[in-house]
């Protein structure tokens, strides 16, 4: 039996989807009000549960073989470290250590790359590059670092675990609306668009799914994996989206300084209406940061292989359009 925690998100409702795809048994453990339309229709065994209530990852790891910890609070808004240290620290060590108590065989542990500290431009980005509990790149990242750190220090107690670390996720079965996902839909209006110069490592989830599902049959205890798939201009996602639904809208490509402040109004706007931005500093900075991230380790050991980012655009507008037809 395989143990999801987080079933309901982008990468935990198609991890879902991977392992029955391989006919293997789900347990799903969603929170009491937890959206499940993403996990509707599928073979599954939905168990109530919170990470931060041990007592009921006890009861969810019964004849549990793998748990898939993907649970976490995945917020680039100012405001929101409190929450986030509970849920993506106390909570990932909360999860490990139930794994250990209940001798499961192997728990995968979603991280982020943006746990990793983050290198000047030049110097590429792989699994030899240390997690970072103080980075200064935001309370998302910190925490991410500090909850994957007290997973490997469960290693050294006994559990076999592996971390793994996927980049930028976009693809089908978004039924939350990611940030990205919003990103690529609004590429295919036809208006005038605003974007960026910077760039950035983007992958499909479907392939991350794959991917986690490799870790937890090949990965070696205690190491870390990169689920990386390729770097892309904002502008090219752009002009690979117009391509696809065969538009073309003129754009004009805001100087940074700018989007800066526009960004820093949008965040002031999130707190008076909780409406969330496109636009947020952490995305301005993160697009203008190093983005050469290798997945070699992952291809050598797992059998790793993303699709290419075209692909996964297009299957992302089909999806859309099958979800929430016009």
């Amino acid at each position: 039996m395989n143990l999801v925690t987080g079933a309901t998100g982008h990468i935990g409702n198609v991890l879902v989807r991977e392992l029955l795809a391989q006919n293997q048994p789900v347990r799903a453990m969603v929170l009491p009000n937890d959206d499940c339309r993403s996990l509707a229709g599928l073979s599954v065994e939905k168990v109530t549960g919170n990470v931060l209530e041990p007592e009921t990852l006890e009861r969810a790891m019964e004849g549990v073989d793998t748990v898939y910890h993907l649970a976490g609070i995945i917020s680039i808004m100012p405001g929101a470290e409190t929450l986030m240290r509970k849920v993506n620290v106390d909570g990932a060590r909360n999860t490990a250590q139930a794994a250990l108590r209940a001798g499961v065989k192997r728990m995968v542990h979603i991280s982020s790359i943006h746990a990793l500290e983050r290198l000047p431009h030049g110097v590429c980005i792989d699994e030899s590059v240390p997690f970072a509990p103080d980075s200064p790149a935001g309370a998302y990242d910190r925490t991410k670092a500090e909850g994957t750190l007290a997973v490997l220090q469960t290693v050294e107690q006994g559990l076999d675990a592996v971390i793994a670390c996927p980049t930028g996720v976009i693809g089908p079965y978004d039924y939350l609306g990611s940030e990205m996902g919003n990103v690529i839909l609004s590429f295919a209006r036809k208006r005038l668009h605003f974007v960026i110069k910077g760039a950035y490592d983007f992958v499909d989830v479907r392939d991350v799914a794959k991917g986690l599902t490799q870790a937890a049959a090949k990965g070696r205890n205690g190491e870390t994996y990169i689920l990386s798939g390729a770097r892309i201009e904002i502008p090219q996602i752009k002009q690979i989206v117009q391509d696809i639904i065969g538009i073309h809208t003129p754009h004009i490509v805001v100087p940074l300084w700018l989007a800066e402040f526009f960004a820093g109004l949008a965040e002031s706007f999130y707190r008076l209406t909780h409406a969330i931005p496109i636009l947020t500093r952490y995305a301005l900075r993160t697009v203008q940061e190093n983005c050469n991230i290798s997945n070699a380790k992952a291809r050598a050991e797992l059998g790793y292989n993303p699709r290419p980012l075209r692909e996964s655009i297009a299957d992302t507008l089909a999806w859309r359009r099958s979800f929430m037809p016009a």
